[in-house]
Parts: structure tokens; sequence; C-alpha cells
């Protein structure tokens, strides 16, 4: 059963609900969550839950039907996500693992772990002990191969996961390890399993060559029960009568676990088909299906490898593998795990960025912090960058919002800055649904910017001559009327004003022209041909400062910003909303953005501030976070309110 305990319980009543239930053979598992803490008690259940739900401190008992306990979706309602030394696992993520099969030298790992991280692997893994089929094949390099791995991983910015064959390789293992590996055929070694768990270190457990689903589940729980928290389910494939590939990858087996269990879920198509061009479709495969990650066997010469090297992957296929995953993730409502750059890694750019990104990825603590945007010099994200910061941040210029994201999370950035409304052209939803993808980031502040647009083209020009112009759809939009009284004018989309800019300046044509920023002009040799050719003199952009979750914290946040969704009942969203009134909060932007792949289901952007005069900052930050905390619980409750997760607790700055 899970007892969920009151908010405010006293330790004497908390320790007195353990005690009552270990005296009734119930192990008990306590999992402290921001605003709730549950008793998970396992076991043969002898007693009535109506005994428990009784006892001083107890706010309600939910008894769990399933065999398995602790892994079942009854013990916990939301996804878990493992995390492991900053990388996560679970969520919205999709998260890949890459090795060799095996350990076999120092240079073998090193060359994998630079390529693998390059192409954008989150993790590193590789056999040090390796159990075989036959007992003549290579089994491995044992403890040294154990701290080969290390300091592979260590050299690149990578966790390592390798194997556990055995419970007397723990003291072996237990320094240099960060995830263990249960294999397929130590699925159901009970006794491995319960001293690994007793470990409590984060474990992946692949299901075996035979097992059902609920097989799998239960042996998940033996981990659970004996102590770890952190349990990551792996499909490799099943073993039916077909030959054509190593195993039968069993797909079907993720949307089956995601109704049954709360544990994260990732594939390995490697060991599932065996053959290696039929890897990446497979992988691609699983994320299309909902995994929440992949891992994947990669060795810089498969033709050399000691093992399994017909399934293992070139380099350069594992890069195009992640190429077309970071394509794929977007169309199925994920992100794509980064982990952050090291300084021995070469970073995709122009020599600007390279050299912004070296000064991110050395650490920056003698230097300015470095805020990513899109666009180029002269863009009006730069021009926010330079007045939020007052010119006490470097600038980093990327290609695209993604990109600034991107960004962020490996490394080459501090924070970023993102556009996302304007006061004349309305949303920018592509950031609004990138802020509802990407889950490791986190809005830390907000920035006003009037904006002015000029018509800018290249010297000798004439506004009678102009046949194209170039610029941002928010450009564009922005200057309609202004646009309308030359209806002859072709309108050509680009990804940023001063891409515009540059563009025009490039061609040397006078019949091109691009609205953006009077800043851009000087920058790229380009005349203002009319400024001032914004609609309404009264245009704003409100941008999004944001920066990596968890590193940058507000203490006293005047400001949140939220995500979440309804059930379809009547009163569901008067329901949600009516919270932020109850603890006196100001609703100043509500936005609804269709869920993908739930046909005329909506998920619901709050912004929502504080009135001035209300108290203390203390007491205005704790305001705020009650109201979430209580949205957070109705949706744990009832399902009225859904999907809840805060966007960002911050200090407005208007500049």
């Amino acid at each position: 059963m899970v007892i969920v305990l009151e908010k405010n319980i006293r330790d004497d009543d908390k320790q007195r609900i353990r005690t009552f239930l270990e005296k009734n053979s119930l192990r008990v598992n306590e999992i402290a969550g921001d605003e709730e803490t549950i008793f998970g008690a396992v076991g043969r259940v002898g007693i009535d839950p109506r005994e428990v739900e009784i006892l001083p401190g107890v706010q309600r008992v939910i008894p769990i039907s399933k065999p398995y306990k602790m892994a079942s979706r009854e013990f916990k309602r939301d996804n878990s996500v493992v995390s492991v030394r900053g990388v996560k696992i679970g969520g919205n993520r999709v998260s890949v693992i890459a090795g060799p099969c095996a350990v076999e030298s120092l240079e073998q790992m090193m060359e994998s772990a630079a390529r693998v991280a390059e192409s954008g692997a989150v993790m590193l893994r590789g056999g040090a002990y390796k159990p075989r089929t036959s007992p003549y094949a290579f089994q491995g390099m044992a403890e040294e191969g154990v701290k080969i791995l290390r300091e592979a991983g260590d050299a690149y910015g990578l966790p390592v996961v390798t194997e556990i064959v055995s419970s007397e390789h723990i003291p072996a293992m237990i320094d240099y390890v960060d995830v263990y590996q249960i294999g397929a055929r130590n699925m159901q070694n009970f006794e491995l399993l319960k001293k690994v768990g007793a470990l409590g270190r984060p474990v992946i457990l692949k299901r075996g060559l035979s097992a059902t689903i609920e097989e799998w589940l239960m042996a998940a729980e033996y981990l659970l029960a004996s102590g770890t928290e952190d349990v990551i389910l792996c499909e490799r494939g099943i073993r039916t009568y077909e030959k054509a590939t190593r195993n039968t990858l069993d797909l079907s087996a993720i949307p089956v676990l995601r109704s049954l269990t709360h544990l994260p879920i990732i594939v390995d198509p490697s060991h599932a088909v065996g053959v290696r061009d039929k890897v990446p479709p497979m992988g691609l495969a699983a994320v299309a299906a909902g995994a929440d990650g992949l891992i994947v066997e990669v060795h810089p010469c498969p033709e050399c490898a000691l093992s399994d090297g017909a399934q293992s992957l070139y380099p350069a296929q594992f890069e195009k593998m992640m190429r077309d995953i970071e394509v794929l993730a977007p169309v199925v409502g994920r992100s794509v795990s980064r982990r952050r750059l090291q300084g021995k890694l070469s970073v995709p750019g122009t020599a600007a960025q390279s050299q912004n990104a070296a000064a991110a990825v050395a650490g920056r603590k003698n230097g300015p912090s470095v805020c990513a945007y899109a666009g180029g010099r002269g863009a009006y994200a730069e021009q926010a960058i330079r007045r939020y910061y007052d010119d006490d941040a470097a600038s980093l210029p990327v290609q695209n919002f993604r990109e600034v994201i991107n960004a962020v999370l490996d490394g080459r950035a501090d924070t970023g800055m993102l556009p996302i409304e304007n006061s004349l052209a309305g949303s920018v939803y592509e950031n609004y649904d990138n802020l509802a993808r990407y889950e490791d980031i986190e809005i830390i502040g907000v920035a006003t910017l009037r904006i002015e647009h000029s018509l800018l083209a290249v010297k000798g020009a004439s506004i009678d001559g102009i046949e194209t112009v170039y610029s941002h759809p928010q450009g564009l939009a922005q200057c309609s009327e202004f646009l309308a009284k030359y209806p002859h004018w072709k309108h050509i989309e680009t990804e940023s004003t001063s891409a515009a800019a540059e563009l025009v300046a490039s061609s040397g044509d006078p019949s091109k022209a691009a609205i953006a920023s009077d800043v851009a002009g000087p920058l790229y040799r380009l005349d203002a041909l009319k400024s001032g050719i914004e609609t309404d003199p009264r245009n704003y952009t409100r941008f999004v400062v944001i920066a990596r979750s968890g590193e940058v914290v507000c203490d006293a946040p005047n400001h949140a910003s939220v995500i979440f969704s309804t059930a379809n009942e009547p009163g569901s969203l008067h329901s949600a909303l009516g919270l932020f009134m109850k603890h006196g909060l100001n609703l100043t932007k509500l936005e609804s953005r269709p869920i993908q792949g739930e046909p005329w289901r909506y998920r619901f952007y709050a912004n929502v501030s504080l009135p001035e005069g209300v108290g203390s900052s203390v007491v205005s930050a704790e305001r705020i976070r009650s109201a979430l905390a209580e949205m957070e619980k109705i949706s744990q409750d009832n399902g009225i309110v859904q999907g809840v997760r805060v966007l960002g607790l911050y200090s407005a700055k208007e500049i």
C-alpha cells in the first residue's frame, strides 16, 4: 500500500506510523517529494488499510493490487526520472547511451568515448565482465576494464554504464561505476538483484530472453524493494522462432509498460537485431514508440572488435542515427538529452561561435557569462542581452531557437534569450512549444524590449527600386501596414531579422531590402531607406531568459510560468485557474497550445505575478510556491488538473 503523509507531519507521528507498519511485517520505503512524502509499504498485507488511515499524520492510503508494488503506476502516478551525475533519463527526453560491447584497451575506449560524445551520447557503455555463451570467447578485462571505462568517461564528461554478472564483483566496481546493468541472462538471478539493489545506485534491468512483462516488472520489484529508487527498464528483444535477426525486438512492450509502471524505459536495438545496418531504423522506431532512450553499441573499428562486432555501429553510422533522432524527437513531442561539453571536444559552428563556446566550456569563472540567441550581429535578441546584462555578458549567436536551447544544455552558453511574444504580432508559438518540450531548461528571467524596424538596403538603393523584402515572419507581420503600400513587393521569410540583413548585404542587389533593426545597418554596411516602419510605435517584444534547470535559483521571485492540461470535464479549467485567485496572484497570461498526438486536447501556458505591496519578498515567494504546490496536489489527487510543470520562478526585469 501507499501511505501519503500529511504535509506538516511531526517526526514522532512519522516514526509511530513506520513502527506500526514494520510490526505488521511490512517493509517501509520513504519517498520524499518537494511537496509530499509517502511511505511505500510492501510485503504480505495482513492489516485493514483503514487501520493505517486513522493514524495521526496519515493523509490517505492507496491500496496496490499489482503483484509488483513499488514498480506499479498505483505506487507512483507520474513517470519517474533517473538522474545520473546531471544526466536525466525519463520524462520528455530521449537519452542515448553508447559505446563498445566490451572494453578492450585504453586507446579503444578513449576513441570510442570521444566519437560518441561528439555525436550526442550522454553516457558511455562498455563491458568489463562479459557473460559469453562460449567459455572460450573473450570474457572481458575485469577490474582493469572497469578502471579504463571510468577514465574514458571522465575524460569526456560521460557517466559510465557496465554490466555486473556476479555480486563478487561489487568491491572491484563500486568506486568506478555510475549505473549497473543487469543483463538478460541475470534478470531472474534474485540474489544478484538483492545485492545490487542494496547498493542504492541506478540500475538498468534488461528483459530476459523469454520473460513476460510481468516477470520483468517483478524482477524490477526485487531491486526497488532491496533499496534502490532508480531502476531503468531495457527492452533488448526476446527469443522467438524467427532467425533473420538475433532476437525479436518487442516494441509493443513500450506502450504496455507505460500503462503499468512509472519506471523509465529504454531500448537496446543492437542486441535485439544483431545486424549493424538494421540497428538505426529500429532505434528510430523505438523513439517513435515512446522509449525514453537507447543503449547502442558503437566501436571505432567493428571488424576488429573482440565481442559483437557484427552489431556494432561505425562512429559515422552512429552520428547519422543521432541526427535522425534530433529530427524525429520533436515530431513525437520529445527533446534529445544533452551533456555538457568538455574542453577536449571541438564545438561545431562558425569561428566566432567556437571562440565564444571555448570560453563557455572552460567554465568562465574569471570572465563574463555567455548568453545564446538566435540570429547574427544586430539581432533584437542581442540587444536584449546587452541591456538585460548591462553589457556584462558575452553573446553567442546561433542559427535558430532550438539551437539556443541546445547551447544552454550542452554548456556552450550559461543562459539563452528567447522571444516569447510581441505586442503587435502576438505569441511566438515555436518557443511556447520549445518550453514545453525541453524539460531540462527553465525560465530565470523576463525582459521586454521596444522594437523599432527599419527598411535596410545596399548603398544607392531606393524604395522605388525594391522588389523583394526579407525578414523574420514576426518582422514582416509587425510592418504589415507599411508593406501594404507596396503590394508588388515579394516577401521572403528568414530565420532572423539579422539573417535578412546579412543576406541583402551579401547579395549587393539594390532590388532587395531587409526589415531589421537600425543597429544592423552599420554592422552590415546597409542604408536605412526608412525607419520606424512598424505598424504601431508601441511595439514591444517580450523575451524569456532560460538556463539549465536547477543552476540558477531566484530567492525572491515575483513571477511564475507554468504549463498544465485539464481533464475534459465541466469546470476543470476553472478549478485550475481558481487556485491563482485563491492565493492572491494575478493571471497575466493564458495561452493554449494543441497537445501533439492528442487531437482536440490542449496544454495551457500561464503566467502569474504578485500584485504590488503584498509584503516581504520571502512572503511573496512562498505565496507563489503554495499556489503551484496545490495545483500539483490536485493533479495527483483527482486528475482534473494534469501534467503540471513549473517552467520557472523568477523576477521580471523591464528594459
